[in-house]
């Protein structure tokens, strides 16, 4: 979830995000170290959406809604196999890249009151976060450290909702592509 104020999650904050346990072992600790979302209970993941609706306005018609959005997409592969950047981020790129795009766009369509990001950036490019916030040395020591870790492989079969308790994120419902 990066470019998200990772500081600043507030109660009730939502979103829905890919996890991607296969890619724990290898950023972990990179991702505990420069990732204050990590602290936060949230896994290595790439976002499907963040920021989603209120949890207040997460009610069994809009788990209903989410299921049939995400249950209109296949399970696909994705393969992490080098990083990429924004500034102050490192992150792994998804390959394709595609699918992850067509989610949020589903999501995005349904949901246009709840824009990728708050509607900060033009285009929304998949990733998985490793760092942010950090300079240049920072990203530049994990990256050096991943590059001879890499490639993840990840089967991409259901997308989770994960909501701020006001101290952790916490998974509340997971839905099935199909």
């Amino acid at each position: 979830m990066a470019g998200d104020n990772s500081g600043e999650f507030q109660a009730g904050q939502s979103g829905l995000t890919v996890r991607v346990p296969g890619a724990e072992p290898v950023v972990r600790a990179w991702r505990d170290r420069l990732d204050p979302s990590a602290g936060a209970g949230v896994p290595a993941h790439v976002t499907v959406l963040f920021p989603f609706v209120d949890e207040s306005r997460i009610d069994d018609g809009a788990c209903a809604a989410i299921g049939e959005v995400i249950g209109r997409h296949r399970p696909f592969e994705a393969r992490f196999e080098h990083c990429g950047r924004f500034p102050g981020i490192s992150y792994l790129v998804p390959e394709p890249d595609i699918p992850f795009r067509r989610l949020t766009e589903a999501i995005a369509d349904r949901w246009p009151e709840a824009p990728p990001f708050g509607g900060q950036f033009d285009e929304v490019v998949p990733h998985l976060t490793i760092a942010q916030g950090q300079d240049d040395v920072a990203l530049e020591e994990a990256e050096a450290d991943l590059r001879g870790r890499l490639p993840v492989t990840a089967r991409v079969s259901s997308v989770d909702l994960i909501v701020h308790d006001g101290t952790r994120w916490q998974q509340r419902a997971a839905f099935a592509l199909r």
